[in-house]
């Protein structure tokens, strides 16, 4: 009786490796790209081809498509050069949000045989907010009797493209006026 269990445990490992290996084989290696937000319809990502190590015939011949985990289809691939192309406008702050990372997972699924890979496009973030401070006017009182180089406080102000707030000192969009 336990060598028909072992007999049996045998197969079950060996089907298990069997497995393995075909879900290794249609599962290839990560690729990861890095662009920055509202880039131009029709600008390049990358080389799909070259990096998945596909030929241009590959690309047509065995179907090459891409699915956004996104839900909105930003990126296609232009198959008569194997290039991931921007296909629709992302703004990084609608997407996510003040999250300090944005990245958007893509699956690129290739026909006859069946291989999945996974691309991941980074969405860097471009300074299109400018930073606001609660009011338009500061209003600093400087004493006649204060030292050269003392370091007054300001209010922080609020970017929309950086999660906290900072310290900004754009003169020019705020008007200062000193008593004292």
């Amino acid at each position: 009786m336990t060598k028909r269990n072992g007999y049996r445990d045998w197969r079950w490992l060996v089907l298990w490796w069997h497995n393995f290996f075909i879900l290794w084989n249609m599962i290839e290696a990560q690729t990861r790209y890095s662009i920055q937000e509202e880039l131009k319809r029709g600008s390049v990502v990358g080389n799909l081809a070259k990096d998945l190590g596909l030929s241009l015939t590959e690309i047509f011949d065995r179907k090459l498509s891409v699915a956004s985990e996104a839900g909105k289809q930003y990126f296609t691939v232009d198959a008569g050069k194997g290039e991931l192309v921007v296909n629709d406008r992302i703004d990084r702050e609608a997407l996510c949000g003040q999250s300090a990372s944005c990245v958007l997972p893509l699956q690129v699924v290739i026909e006859d045989p069946l291989q999945l890979f996974r691309v991941e496009v980074e969405i860097q973030d471009i300074n299109d907010n400018s930073p606001r401070f609660p009011s338009n006017d500061i209003t600093l009182e400087i004493a006649e009797s204060t030292a050269t180089g003392v370091r007054l406080p300001l209010e922080s102000a609020l970017d929309p493209d950086v999660a906290a707030c900072y310290l900004c000192r754009l003169w020019q969009k705020t008007r200062c006026s000193f008593t004292g």
